[in-house]
């Protein structure tokens, strides 16, 4: 883990330190490293590119995993089917939680109990987390809304930003993440994306998570981003991007006939867009800013 993110110093470095444990920090993330390191180690902490790129090595298995005590997955959503297959592959369930630079962590599937395939967990000791409408009251359960963080964990405002800290704060103390999501009667949080990704087309709310988790199930999908593009008609059109997994052919009319059914037509992309690669920064996180720059105008 970078230790230029929270996620590296504040969580993997400083817990260590806590702990007493010994850290095997590498230079960078390589198949090879990391299986010759194994052995020598407990825990694993990384991002869920780590995990997708050690699933598509032959040597990833019980015999090399058995030992470990625990693989933790945050930073960047982790697909419920990476969960799945990691756990069938290794025997050990990949342990997800949610934080972020204001708060450090907010959530976690628990270390003893289920952990839940596209969950984050509940909230942990002392974190308040609830679900809210844009003027800040909370929306029924099982709604989508905005993720809003109260406790010790939450950061005190922006360093010398004082509007942009009253901007994400409400008066009642609770932090305005910015994160989209819904808490199921379970009460485990689940995040739908980023609220700036949320594209509003023809008037109508499209969360894109919906539309990935469908995409990915598409034999021959290794990976998908759906963001909203500039549309003269509807403000924003759909558009899936799509990176197919070795020698696959997918096309458009495959995955429109795929989602046919599945989605409401105004959900269903406009354009089908297939790359080598999707764009991510150092974290591992895909860069849907980079997706929207770059294609801006392919409505207009």
């Amino acid at each position: 883990m970078p230790i230029f993110h929270i996620h590296g110093l504040f969580v993997a470095t400083n817990v260590s330190l806590l702990s007493g444990a010994a850290i095997l920090l590498l230079p960078k993330f390589e198949p090879d490293a990391v299986f010759r390191a194994m052995p020598q180690s407990t825990v694993m902490m990384g991002v869920p590119t780590f995990y997708t790129r050690l699933l598509k090595d032959s040597r990833l298995g019980r015999d090399t995993t058995g030992h470990m005590r625990v693989f933790i997955s945050g930073s960047a959503p982790l697909l419920p089917e990476t969960h799945r297959e990691w756990e069938l592959r290794t025997g050990h369930a990949l342990l997800e939680r949610y934080g972020m630079t204001e708060t450090n962590m907010n959530t976690s599937n628990p270390y003893r109990g289920a952990r839940i395939p596209g969950s984050v967990g509940l909230p942990l000791p002392g974190v308040e987390i609830r679900i809210a409408a844009d003027d800040g009251n909370p929306v029924p359960q099982g709604e989508i809304g905005m993720i809003e963080v109260r406790g010790p964990n939450v950061f005190q405002g922006y360093w010398r930003m004082p509007e942009k800290t009253k901007a994400e704060f409400r008066k009642d103390g609770f932090f305005i993440t910015g994160d989209l999501g819904t808490i199921g009667p379970d009460g485990y949080l689940r995040i739908v994306g980023r609220g700036k990704d949320l594209i509003i087309t023809g008037g109508l709310n499209v969360y894109p998570r919906e539309i990935e988790s469908l995409l990915d199930e598409i034999p021959g999908v290794e990976e998908s981003a759906v963001v909203g593009l500039p549309h003269e008609d509807f403000g924003e059109g759909v558009t899936a991007f799509l990176v197919l997994k070795a020698e696959a052919e997918v096309s458009e009319a495959d995955v429109l006939n795929s989602l046919c059914g599945r989605l409401a037509r105004f959900k269903l992309p406009k354009r089908v867009v297939v790359l080598h690669q999707l764009p991510r920064n150092t974290m591992g996180k895909v860069q849907k800013s980079a997706l929207r720059e770059e294609y801006a105008t392919l409505y207009l």
